[in-house]
C-alpha cells in the first residue's frame, strides 16, 4: 500500500462526501502550515479540515509535530492510517481527531471510518492567521480599518494585529474565504 493509492482512495471518498456542495468546497493537496508541515489533503468549505495520510510504508516520526500544528489551525483533523500503524498512531493523536483505516482489499484501497472527527476545541487565531500571505493579510487589515501603522511591518506583525483584533470565528471565516479564492497555491517569494 503506497501513499498515492491511499490519496486516490481519499480523493474519491471526499468527492462523494461533498458532491452536493462542490461549488463551495475546495480541495488542496499539500497545504503548507507555517513552513513546518504540510496537510496531505485539506478540505476548505464551511470549515477547514485536514487529512494526514500514513500508508503502510510511512513512519510515524513526523506525526507529533503534525499533530501540534494541525491542532492549532484546523477545525477538523483526520488520520488516514494503514493497519500496521493504527495502534501506535492512536496513542499520539488527540481524542478530537478522526481516524480512518486504509485497508487493501483485492488490490484496491478501502477506507473505513474508525472514529469520526470532532470540532477542534483549541484553534489558535494567531497560528490560523499565518495561512494568509502578506498581500492577503494586508488587504484584510485595510478592509477592516486596522492597517494604520503596520502596512510596512513584517508579516508576523500583520498576523498579530489581525488575530488580536477580531473574534476567532471571524478569523476562521476570513481565512477560509481567502484560501478558497486563491488561484495559485505556492507562495511567490516576491509576495512574502
Amino acid at each position: 500500500m503506497r501513499d498515492i493509492d491511499v490519496r486516490r482512495a481519499l480523493h474519491r471518498d471526499l468527492l462523494g462526501q461533498h458532491k452536493h456542495d462542490l461549488a463551495n468546497t475546495r480541495f488542496v493537496d499539500e497545504l503548507d502550515l507555517c513552513g513546518e508541515v504540510r496537510v496531505d489533503v485539506a478540505v476548505i468549505n464551511g470549515s477547514l479540515s485536514g487529512y494526514e495520510l500514513k500508508s503502510a510504508k510511512d513512519t510515524l516520526r513526523r506525526l507529533p509535530k503534525q499533530v501540534e500544528l494541525y491542532s492549532k489551525m484546523l477545525d477538523y483533523a483526520v488520520l488516514v492510517v494503514a493497519e500496521n500503524h493504527h495502534g501506535e498512531a492512536i496513542k499520539i493523536i488527540p481524542e478530537w481527531w478522526g481516524v480512518t483505516m486504509a485497508l487493501a482489499v483485492e488490490e484496491r484501497i478501502s477506507l473505513e471510518e474508525v472514529r469520526p472527527a470532532e470540532f477542534n476545541p483549541q484553534v489558535d487565531a494567531s497560528y490560523l492567521a499565518r495561512l494568509l500571505w502578506r498581500d492577503e493579510i494586508l488587504a484584510e487589515l485595510t478592509r477592516l480599518g486596522l492597517d494604520k501603522g503596520v502596512r510596512s511591518k513584517p508579516r508576523r506583525v500583520l498576523w498579530e494585529r489581525f488575530s488580536d483584533s477580531i473574534p476567532l470565528d471571524d478569523v476562521r471565516s476570513i481565512v477560509r474565504r481567502r484560501l478558497k479564492d486563491r488561484t495559485t497555491w505556492r507562495a511567490d517569494p516576491t509576495r512574502s
